[in-house]
């Protein structure tokens, strides 16, 4: 869609005007930079679930190679890490085409109380690193049974 901008008009209007073409402008461009990967900087989606023995992350990390990925749990903390390298090369007999994405990417995760950060797992496939933190015995619910007396 084109923006047709009115002639400046003087006087009072002008000033609104004005406004409102500055504000056409901010919302004609992207809030979310789509290439921001090219830059140097993105960051994974991630899904995080739970249940009553363990609290699961998983990320999309598609194009990064697992030994560029690292995973720290401190204070009750998860962070991941990692970095992205990529190089696409295109020969043609009538062009040719050379593109590298390189970027890193930090997300970080507060952890709740109670869960046992000394067995965390991670396991990567297909471009999906899934996090599995299991809950410490303390905190897992219990089920009573009921005798029933007669």
């Amino acid at each position: 869609m084109e923006l047709v901008r009115r002639p400046k008009e003087k006087g009072l209007w002008s000033d609104l005007f004005e406004i409102r073409d500055h504000f056409n402008r901010l919302f004609d461009t992207p809030l979310l930079n789509t290439d921001s990967a090219r830059e140097g900087f993105f960051a994974p989606e991630v899904d995080i679930t739970g249940n009553d023995d363990e609290i699961t992350i998983k990320a999309d990390l598609p194009g990064i190679d697992a030994k560029n990925v690292k995973i720290d749990v401190r204070d009750n903390v998860l962070t991941i890490t990692g970095e992205r390298k990529e190089e696409n090369e295109k020969k043609e007999k009538n062009y040719y085409r050379s593109e590298r994405f390189f970027g890193t990417f930090q997300r970080s995760f507060a952890l709740p109380d109670g869960l046992d950060q000394e067995k965390v797992k991670a396991s990567y496939k297909n471009g999906v690193l899934t996090v599995a933190i299991p809950k410490s015995e303390k905190v897992k619910p219990k089920q009573i049974s009921i005798e029933v007396e007669e």
